[in-house]
């Protein structure tokens, strides 16, 4: 049975754990995954080696071939957080491979959600690009982690924006919840951003037990994911302002 290819494009190596159950389901109806990291997920030239093993061994187990894992922001050379400043390189890239691939049916982005600058920088070159190949209603974000009406240094975690749509939930049978739990504990470069994250990846499958999927659209490009400081503001990695002016242009140019 071949159903096609399903592209899932993440910013960093770990970010994959935001769509664990949409993989698994993507292969059991017999696509082809082929999973893309547009970063380097490191700064400053450190080698992107060892967090590439980690996705790697867990898109593994997930049933993912090793040839269809692309480091493409370790070809492209774009470091973790350069994403804003790399718009265009992606885009070509990704337009690239999209012309090369003779079935895709469906394509999987980070949430337009203000968590890190890196996952909207990525959802908009998805939209984008999605759009002038007429793919859009092959489209699907997912949420990561975002500062939606939490104060301070407080946040959510695998919790869609109601501002992105109607979510089109996904199950997640309590066999899959335990396995993926220790996904997440697979990823030892990260240790301390998974020290914050787990507690919250925890209460997810014990108290939720679903996963949640929203459709795209371009207008959302031009808005501010939420209301309030966004959570890479309270980071300091950028700003609001700073971000939308890259994104205004680069869809500018996309459409000349």
């Amino acid at each position: 049975m071949n159903a096609g290819t399903a592209l899932f494009l993440f910013a960093h190596q770990d970010d994959e754990f935001g769509v664990f159950q949409k993989i698994l389901d993507e292969r059991a109806a017999g696509a082809r995954v082929v999973c893309v990291f547009m970063t380097t997920g490191t700064v400053g030239g450190a080698s992107p080696e060892a967090r590439n093993r980690e996705s790697l061994a867990v898109l593994t187990k997930l049933g993912v071939g090793s040839g269809d894992v692309i480091f493409a922001g370790q070809q492209l050379k774009i470091d973790d957080g350069a994403l804003m400043h790399r718009l265009d390189d992606a885009a070509d890239w990704l337009r690239s491979w999209i012309d090369a691939c003779p079935l895709l049916h469906g394509l999987y982005l980070p949430a337009w959600e203000g968590g890190h600058p890196d996952h909207d920088s990525l959802h908009a070159v998805g939209v984008t690009v999605a759009r002038q190949a007429g793919l859009l209603h092959l489209a699907r974000q997912s949420s990561l982690y975002n500062g939606y009406k939490r104060p301070g240094p407080l946040f959510n975690v695998m919790r869609p924006l109601p501002m992105n749509g109607p979510v089109e939930p996904v199950a997640v049978p309590w066999g899959h919840r335990i396995a993926f739990m220790r996904h997440c504990l697979s990823y030892p470069t990260q240790r301390k951003t998974w020290i914050g994250l787990f507690p919250f990846v925890l209460l997810h499958y014990v108290f939720g037990g679903r996963d949640a999927m929203q459709s795209v659209t371009p207008e959302r490009l031009v808005s501010k994911p939420h209301e309030g400081a966004l959570y890479y503001e309270r980071r300091q990695f950028t700003t609001w302002p700073a971000l939308s002016e890259r994104i205004a242009a680069f869809t500018t140019r996309s459409n000349a």
